[in-house]
């Protein structure tokens, strides 16, 4: 998996572990939710807290900490090449490859 594109193994990656991280999720949810409904009033406020970084911590390490990753990771070899950056998606040499975009540019 070396050779293929980080979001490509970012999204494998998620959609294998998906089904136990929801299911992990779900079961703490319960019982943190159980300890919210039945833990009486001193336990009330932590239960909550516990509660609310469930919901938010899931969500989180599925939906923002791997695109965060990627973009991250995309920047960081953009800085390192910043030739392969301002050529864009078109390959070197090949028709498009800039001098059309220049010469529009400067109209």
């Amino acid at each position: 998996m070396r050779r293929e594109k980080l979001a490509d193994v970012v999204n494998r990656s998620i959609n294998q572990t998906l089904s136990r991280t929801i299911l992990t999720a779900g079961l703490t949810f319960l019982t943190v939710l159980a300890l919210f409904l039945f833990g009486g009033e001193v336990l009330h406020g932590f239960s909550f807290a516990l509660v609310i970084g469930i919901l938010i911590g899931t969500y989180s390490s599925i939906a923002i900490a791997a695109p965060i990753l990627v973009a991250y990771q995309d920047r960081r070899s953009n800085r390192a090449n910043p030739r392969l950056a301002a050529q864009g998606p078109a390959a070197p040499g090949s028709a498009g490859s800039g001098s059309k975009e220049k010469a529009k540019a400067r109209v």
